[in-house]
């Protein structure tokens, strides 16, 4: 299998600071402070038929993830979004996805970060999918529950899409590959279901549909735009407690996420589940709303 080549060493374009550079000279000094202590802020999304899907809610939530750390980023949501589509344009990218990204930068090397500079860049690339089941298309992803927990939300900042809030995650998700499952199962600090490493979870019962409430972990836009079509397409939907053992009644699960978009879930440790109708009815439903989003804008 050939391996991708490494991010660093691409042909294309990198919107950085308000200027559109070479790919490859789009870099950062190794002591930036967002490297070293946290201080970054990132958007995963997600391009359909040219139209960045909820361009505006991310835009606007990159800037406001950045307040929660207490940086500012120092160009207008509308600024952000004109180099969002500037730079799929450059690119060429018509389905695929946009990383746009601020942190601060080297003016000052301590846990305190008063005199730095922040940078925003914006890339993006073609990215067909997130998950490959092993079942294809029809099946699910197996997820593996993990010892890494989403923390109490008075010690991290859980609703910032903050670049340090993914360490677990990151650990979580490895644990869960090198024992042959394709991502995390994450509990919080008291023990109940959160999310995977890095989408939100729903469960399906009778047809009745259920997620965890976002205290601990991220309100996804793609969570949120799910629970708006299920109100709109009649489902009685709930957010609630979820404990692990409640797992073992359900009848479906999927997993949401920008890169994720809807994913089924076949297993969960030594528990199997259908891929079943409801999980097929949204995923048909939510492919079918970002690509007449897509047509929309196109006409436009």
């Amino acid at each position: 299998m050939t391996k991708p080549a490494p991010f660093d060493d691409r042909d294309g374009y990198i919107w950085m600071d308000g200027k559109m550079l070479a790919w490859r000279d789009a870099k950062l000094h190794v002591l930036s402070h967002g490297l070293h202590y946290g201080g970054s802020v990132f958007e995963g999304e997600r391009v359909y038929g040219g139209n960045i899907f909820k361009l505006r809610e991310h835009s606007d939530r990159l800037r406001k993830s950045a307040e929660m750390l207490d940086f500012s980023v120092p160009f207008t949501v509308e600024e952000i979004e004109n180099a969002s589509k500037e730079v799929c344009e450059a690119n060429d990218i018509v389905d695929g996805y946009v990383r746009p990204l601020a942190w601060r930068g080297t003016e000052q090397i301590a846990v305190s970060a008063q005199n730095c500079v922040t940078h925003v860049a914006i890339a993006c690339w073609a990215w067909p999918k997130y998950f490959f089941p092993k079942g294809g298309d029809d099946g699910g992803i197996a997820l593996k529950t993990s010892k890494w927990r989403r923390p109490d939300p008075t010690t991290a900042p859980v609703q910032s899409k903050a670049a340090g809030n993914y360490a677990i995650g990151t650990m979580a998700k490895h644990e869960a590959e090198s024992a042959g499952y394709d991502d995390a199962l994450m509990l919080d600090f008291r023990g109940r279901v959160a999310e995977s490493s890095g989408s939100n979870l729903f469960i399906v019962k009778d047809g009745k549909m259920k997620t965890p409430i976002p205290e601990c972990f991220l309100n996804g836009l793609t969570r949120q735009t799910v629970m708006k079509l299920a109100s709109e397409m009649g489902y009685e939907m709930e957010e609630g407690i979820i404990m692990p053992e409640d797992l073992q009644h359900v009848d479906e699960i999927f997993v949401t996420g920008t890169a994720a978009e809807l994913s089924a879930v076949s297993k969960i440790d030594d528990m199997e589940f259908k891929v079943g109708p409801v999980t097929k009815k949204f995923q048909e439903t939510y492919a079918d709303l970002v690509r007449s989003k897509a047509k929309t804008t196109a006409a436009a």
